[in-house]
């Protein structure tokens, strides 16, 4: 559940700063207990925006902060 949660609350985030990107939740099956968020740009490559694997204990560092997601997305598409 704090999946969901976390998922929903930084997609919310992310289209407030980029309308025009599509955000997709899990497009493919997730890894096991892991919180990743990537850019995949128009020709294909992909940019890690935030990961969670080696993050951790306490959980609640496998989580990213919306802003701190949003502000790599901005560094990345500029």
């Amino acid at each position: 559940r704090v999946f969901g949660r976390t998922a929903a609350a930084l997609s919310e985030a992310l289209r407030g700063a980029a309308a025009h990107l599509p955000v997709d939740i899990n497009p493919h099956p997730p890894r096991r207990n892991s919180f990743e968020v990537s850019l995949v740009k128009e020709d294909g490559s992909t940019v890690e925006l935030w990961s969670g694997i080696r993050k951790g204990p306490p959980r609640k560092l496998k989580f990213p902060q919306p802003e701190a997601v949003v502000e790599a997305l901005k560094s990345s598409l500029a």
